[in-house]
């Protein structure tokens, strides 16, 4: 059961937030839609469209969508070969009217077979290609585009080869900057003194004096001035005319080329199994631990698709970068994506040429932080200490993440995944039951002799339609093994939605190995099992 949401119940944090996002954001979308092959104000669009309307349509609390690096390939490919933009755009036009009719048919629901250590993986793996990639910019070497997430790059180098590479182009003013604006960050919420200033975000005050410092090193002539090269670089238009240019619309006249449709499905594809990663991620990384629905999801992404090819953006998606970002800058619900996509609007009309002053070293510090936050060393512990089963698929879904790409790392990571799945169905059946219950009714969750990940849909599902002010009795008795990705979500249940909700949870017979203990948080009532057929009360059981 979901409970209503007050957009504005926590603005003061989802403000800062947004502001980090819309500075993470501002150069990721001019760098993708330059990659893409695309007018520079397309990646704009994207991202004033996934922030305002997919923020809004959206059921997650902390996921962020744009124009995504994932596509680009895609996008450059097929406005090559249409030597037409507005022909790519009715593609993207079409492309978010497939993800709406997968939204309807429920085809989201592939999501909740993800097994949490490949999306942990995944999540790690994209902090570790974070900091691969930000390291070249935060030393002044600009070569490839912001947000590129592959490892073999455009200019026919790689992830490594291009971290050699940054030491015969090092720009010592962008090396100053980057230090100065990690300590900023870095130290921003933790000294006292400052915590009165706690509502400005630290990334503000490292862009801010980012911008004076370079200011004050142009001025005064210094050696350590950063160049045009190494700022963000925002299209400026000079007049009215030149802005009416930027929207370019679809040309529904080649709706028949069945180039058309071949391009909108891959797009529709790819940019569905991208966002439900994400939400899936987001739902992780979320303290609160809320339930996104993928149905939704799929649907406002393509209602955010059709919205963004009118306008003559690109498609997008849920991206993990700007989601961290977000959760890392204290999100609290989806007001501050769409605080984000208003930020984007208003500042690409308004003050372009001051945004054009923002040196890429500060902004590599930002994400440099948020690559750490997602690779920490913790989550590899974390995954060691659970043994093979947990580490193997995690480990290879982040390696496979950093050396190819996002969607065939998180493939990998489930093959192995359902391979050590089906090596133990070999040895185990599985069933699992739950009992009807209406409302005031002590609700019994009987778990079955092996639950895997697989099962993990069904148990989220009985979980989430739990109505408030209920009892539960989760009992483990029969089991033999119970995955972590279960594990976790009843202790998730147990420690955080039941308190939100008012709901009495009960944990019976969890083996010492599943760190789970056999306690409730309700105060202690009797429960009488009367028995129908023998018409005499069977048990009696504390609750």
């Amino acid at each position: 059961m979901s409970k209503k949401i007050n957009l504005f119940a926590n603005l003061n944090s989802d403000f800062a937030a947004g502001l980090v996002v819309f500075l993470v954001a501002l150069p990721l979308c001019l760098g993708i839609a330059m990659a893409s092959g695309a007018p520079l104000f397309s990646g704009i669009i994207s991202g004033v469209v996934g922030g305002i309307v997919v923020g809004y349509l959206s059921q997650s609390h902390i996921s962020v969508s744009g124009p995504a690096a994932g596509l680009t390939a895609i996008i450059l490919t097929a406005v090559t070969d249409f030597k037409a933009f507005d022909v790519f755009l009715l593609a993207a036009f079409l492309a978010g009217a497939i993800q709406l009719l997968l939204g309807f048919v429920k085809a989201g629901s592939i999501s909740n077979y993800f097994p949490n250590n490949v999306i942990e993986g995944m999540l790690a793996g994209i902090g570790i290609i974070i900091i691969l990639k930000q390291l070249p910019h935060a030393v002044g070497y600009d070569t490839d585009f912001e947000g590129d997430e592959a490892f073999f790059q455009t200019d026919g180098s790689n992830t490594f080869s291009s971290l050699l590479g940054f030491f015969d182009y090092i720009q010592l003013g962008s090396i100053v900057i980057t230090l100065i604006s990690l300590a900023i960050l870095i130290t921003w919420d933790k000294l006292p003194a400052l915590k009165k200033l706690k509502l400005i975000p630290g990334a503000l005050v490292a862009v801010v004096v980012g911008v004076i410092l370079n200011e004050i090193f142009t001025v005064s002539g210094s050696t350590l001035a950063i160049q045009k090269e190494h700022l963000v670089s925002l299209p400026i238009p000079t007049s009215f005319e030149e802005f009416k240019n930027i929207i370019i619309t679809p040309n529904f006249s080649s709706i028949t080329n069945q180039k058309v449709w071949i391009v909108a499905l891959t797009i529709a594809i790819v940019a569905s199994i991208e966002t439900l990663l994400c939400i899936e991620a987001a739902d992780r990384m979320d303290f609160q631990k809320r339930y996104t629905n993928p149905n939704v999801e799929l649907k406002a992404q393509g209602i955010g698709n059709m919205i963004s090819s009118l306008l003559g953006g690109l498609p997008m998606t849920s991206v993990v970068v700007r989601t961290s970002a977000n959760n890392n800058a204290g999100a609290k619900s989806k007001m501050a994506a769409i605080i984000h996509g208003v930020l984007l609007l208003i500042s690409v009309l308004a003050i372009p040429s001051i945004l054009n002053k923002i040196p890429l070293a500060t902004l590599a510090a930002i994400l440099l932080l948020v690559g750490y936050k997602l690779a920490k060393p913790a989550t590899f512990l974390h995954f060691w200490h659970y043994g093979k089963y947990q580490f193997v698929p995690f480990i290879a879904t982040l390696l496979a993440v950093v050396f190819t790409d996002l969607l065939k790392g998180v493939a990998l990571g489930i093959v192995i995944s359902i391979i050590f799945v089906l090596r133990g169905n070999l040895k185990r059946a599985y069933s699992f039951r739950k009992e009807e219950y209406e409302d005031g009714d002590i609700i019994h969750i009987d778990l079955a002799q092996e639950v895997s990940f697989l099962n993990k849909a069904a148990i989220k599902s009985t979980l989430a339609k739990i109505p408030e002010n209920s009892k539960v009795i989760i009992d483990a008795k029969d089991t033999v093994y119970i995955a972590h990705d279960v594990l976790d979500l009843i202790t998730e249940f147990k420690e955080i939605r039941s308190k939100d909700l008012n709901i009495k949870v009960k944990l019976k017979n969890f083996k010492d190995e599943y760190r789970l203990e056999n306690t409730d948080n309700s105060n202690h009532v009797t429960v009488e099992h009367y028995d129908f057929t023998k018409r005499k009360i069977i048990k009696k059981e504390v609750f």
